[in-house]
């Protein structure tokens, strides 16, 4: 799995996505500042949250659509420095009409990271390992955000919240740099001026499962996917996923200062507890797919994603659901890690499920169009739980509603997520 350069190509996935959640999570670490400073009030501030995935959620298809056209690499390549810059310029930012505009341009950069991240494993990894790689590869995204905490929560209360913002642009470029200089779009590219049949030879028995799966198939137009049950409903437990996902991710901090009466200090030390889970259940998401698959290979691949989408986001939904009802910081706390933990359990899922149904040349588009979709509860999600938070004065509503919509999320997979037929 880590052979012909593929090692570095793992690495360098892993490293974006700790550098995506840094960068995204910095801004509800900082919130606190932020809404003080700019004399914000929690509507104002969910509407801001909430910004960030009207680009985002856009970019997540059109970053698709350019990984299949220009390549993963390049694509990667302009969006992290895109996001890298708007991210720094969150420091020009002087009150709430600037920092829309800016997390929205913002978003937009970062909106390809998971196509792209699909793309490049379906490029250099056969089938019966994608589940584990893009597991490994996108639980930087929970280890960004726990090292965000303690990193943003130092430089703001030492310097200010402004240069934090510089710091992160900083480590986004160096990556960019690294990137371009020492990645491949695919194994052959590696072998350099190797002769074709070379090329062809080194990494024929790592294609041979592409190959088998795509003879006698013709290929199917992008449409064809995007009219399917299965996509569309994959992309629901997604959305559910990530409402649950923003809502921790902007709110929790947040929660925790205003419900709980903690101090920023304490508040960004106790966030690392939930995103370390998040990063466990990632990192085993992948894993425990890929091996119900090789467990139970009769009953077919997609069997396992769903036996894992399912009861993994159900586990979730009960978990933050209770959180919002608990009496004490520790019992809320410990309910919603455990929720993040069976969260991301399924983060690889909902990937590997478009890997296992859509033809390579598809990958993209259709994975960066189900992103679409889920991300869609990034602009609902936050600037709702701000307007349930100024209307009622608890959270408690707003953890509710998280957990209900992934329940049910669960059980429509069970009913509509099938193998696709596709035409002879």
């Amino acid at each position: 799995m880590f052979s012909q350069g593929k090692g570095i190509v793992i690495v360098f996935l892993f490293l974006a996505g700790v550098i995506n959640y840094l960068d995204r999570s910095a801004l509800s670490i900082a919130a606190p500042f932020i809404q003080e400073d700019l004399s914000l009030s929690a509507t104002e501030m969910g509407i801001i949250f909430s910004s960030f995935s009207v680009g985002y959620a856009i970019f997540n298809f059109l970053g698709g659509v350019a990984s299949d056209k220009y390549g993963a690499k390049l694509t990667l390549f302009v969006a992290m420095i895109v996001w890298s810059l708007f991210s720094g310029a969150l420091v020009l930012a002087v009150g709430f009409v600037s920092m829309i505009v800016i997390r929205i341009l913002f978003g937009m950069g970062e909106g390809p990271l998971s196509a792209t991240i699909s793309k490049m494993v379906n490029n250099w990894f056969p089938p019966s390992n994608r589940a584990t790689v893009i597991g490994l590869t996108n639980s930087g995204t929970p280890l960004g955000g726990a090292i965000s905490g303690p990193i943003v929560g130092f430089i703001a209360l030492s310097y200010g919240w402004r240069i934090s913002f510089i710091v992160i642009m900083i480590i986004g470029l160096v990556w960019a740099f690294l990137w371009w200089k020492f990645v491949k779009e695919r194994p052959q590219s590696a072998e350099g001026s190797a002769s074709l049949f070379s090329k062809q030879v080194a990494v024929s028995a790592e294609n041979e499962e592409d190959k088998k799966e795509n003879v006698g198939k013709r290929k199917l137009k992008l449409t064809f996917y995007l009219k399917q049950k299965t996509i569309l409903f994959t992309a629901f437990a997604f959305f559910s996923y990530n409402y649950i996902l923003f809502f921790f991710l902007t709110w929790f901090p947040t929660y925790l200062v205003d419900a709980r009466g903690l101090s920023v200090g304490n508040m960004s030390i106790i966030t690392v507890i939930p995103w370390v889970l998040g990063f466990i259940g990632l990192a085993l998401g992948g894993f425990v797919s890929d091996f119900f698959f090789k467990k139970f290979i009769k009953k077919g691949v997609l069997f396992s994603r769903k036996a894992v989408l399912v009861t993994c986001l159900f586990l979730s939904a009960v978990c933050i659901g209770v959180a919002g009802l608990v009496t004490t910081t520790v019992g809320a706390v410990t309910l919603v890690a455990l929720s993040v933990f069976f969260l991301y359990l399924t983060g690889a899922i909902y990937w590997a499920i478009v890997n296992d149904v859509v033809d390579k040349d598809n990958v993209g588009s259709v994975g960066g169009f189900m992103h679409f979709l889920a991300n869609t509860a990034g602009i609902i999600g936050p600037t709702l739980t701000g307007y349930l938070v100024d209307t009622s004065g608890t959270y408690t509503s707003a953890f509710l509603l998280a957990g209900g919509l992934a329940v049910f999320a669960s059980l429509t997979v069970i009913r509509f997520v099938r193998p696709i037929v596709k035409p002879l």
